[in-house]
């Protein structure tokens, strides 16, 4: 086993979080946000569009539409700041692809896979 890998493993060790979600899944994300001196957590809800990575690297993109307008945020898998990730609705119909950039295109109730 090479360093990096033993790094890897040491790191994945510490943080050791597991999440239970895949594409086209919508999930709400907890994040918390440092402003001054205080903490808040902030609730984000989306449709997952992409996992990618591994081990320590893995993350995950949510997309979201808030007031007409469509925005995507990248998370890190292991990062602090995310306090949960809950499922708020599986997806009925499995994606065939890995990344759901199709999704882009759509408005309403088609824009979902559930």
């Amino acid at each position: 086993m090479g360093n990096l890998a033993k790094l890897e493993k040491d790191i994945l060790e510490k943080v050791k979080r597991e999440y239970q979600f895949n594409v086209g899944d919508i999930v709400s994300v907890h994040y918390k946000i440092k402003e001054k001196d205080k903490e808040r957590i902030y609730p984000l809800e989306g449709i997952v569009i992409k996992t990618q990575g591994a081990l320590h690297r893995k993350s995950f993109t949510i997309r979201r539409l808030a007031y007409g307008e469509a925005y995507e945020i990248t998370f890190p898998y292991h990062s602090p700041q995310i306090d949960t990730v809950e499922v708020v609705k599986k997806s009925r119909r499995r994606p065939r692809r890995k990344r759901i950039y199709y999704i882009r295109g759509r408005v309403g109730k088609k824009a979902s896979l559930t």
